[in-house]
């Protein structure tokens, strides 16, 4: 299944279709991966310049780390990195992050992922998000809504404010995987809240699989796309799970290239990406399902596995 599906393809000057365009992130300094800063830079630019650049989003980075840019950074030429800013601590981080991506030449800041800590509540946490958003104009704000009683007010609330989600659908622990039921249940309320979705960690694979080495359930992100597109038509919570379940890889990929254009745009405005530690990985999985054609650029990767 190694060529192109019919009408999967996008314009004449992209081996991406819209149905994958900017849908992996690169996550590259993130576990399992765990690559080197000095190789990921330059990678990410080099996925920048390949046959397959319609595929990969923003640069995935800590906001930790944001003193190591710099040197890296160097010898970019007049190239930009986007960056994905990830903010583990809370909002009570972001004032300070702010202050030093600003310093930094060489980046540009596209999205923020925000944590909540435990002990933060709703009102409080909204409150703080909208003196983010001040101060961040036209930067995407994503919450990592936390899988407790919270997450229903969360979720009712983002819409209006014009933030996202992130979901969370894996980890280094089993714990940190949901499963079926409640990663339906996450996507169905954001659904029809309208509330556009990120999903992060676990998603190593295009098709649901169990890992030789943990043990682990590991959801595919192909399922993902099928439980978006199907809980977007009113299918149920059953028919979500079950596409979160399927195995059938052949089957996911005849089924998602298939769907007309205005399906395809309406789910991709609700499952907006996902990140991933090893572009290499998706794009080898993809081409094997037929939903991108073999590319020579392929093989270039960061070095790392997801």
């Amino acid at each position: 299944m190694g060529g192109a599906r019919p009408g999967v393809g996008g314009s004449e000057m992209s081996a991406i279709s819209p149905l994958l365009t900017g849908l992996c992130d690169d996550a590259a300094l993130f576990p399992p991966g765990n690559a080197a800063l000095e190789s990921a830079v330059p990678a990410h630019f080099a996925h920048e310049d390949s046959e397959h650049a319609d595929l990969v989003g923003p640069f995935v980075f800590p906001e930790t780390r944001l003193a190591e840019l710099p040197p890296v950074l160097a010898d970019r030429g007049d190239r930009t990195l986007p960056l994905s800013l990830t903010v583990p601590g809370g909002t009570d981080s972001v004032p300070q992050a702010l202050e030093k991506v600003r310093a930094i030449d060489g980046v540009r800041l596209v999205a923020l992922e925000i944590a909540v800590p435990i002990d933060q509540s709703v009102p409080d946490l909204f409150a703080a998000l909208r003196e983010i958003s001040s101060a961040a104009p036209g930067v995407d704000i994503y919450v990592e809504v936390p899988r407790d009683g919270r997450r229903s007010d969360i979720l009712a609330a983002l819409p209006a404010a014009g933030y996202r989600a992130k979901f969370r659908t894996g980890g280094v622990v089993a714990d940190a995987y949901p499963d079926e039921a409640e990663l339906a249940a996450a996507i169905e309320i954001a659904v029809s809240r309208n509330v556009p979705f990120k999903a992060t960690a676990g998603l190593h694979h295009a098709v649901r699989n169990t890992d030789p080495e943990t043990g682990f359930e590991q959801h595919g992100f192909l399922n993902l796309m099928l439980a978006t597109h199907l809980a977007g038509t009113g299918a149920g919570t059953d028919a979500v799970a079950a596409a979160l379940a399927d195995r059938d890889g052949a089957r996911l990929a005849d089924t998602l290239g298939a769907l007309p254009a205005e399906a395809v745009a309406a789910l991709r405005d609700r499952f907006r990406s996902y990140g991933t530690c090893s572009i290499g990985d998706p794009l080898t999985d993809l081409t094997a399902l037929g939903l991108v054609p073999d590319l020579e650029s392929s093989a270039v990767d960061e070095g790392t596995h997801a």
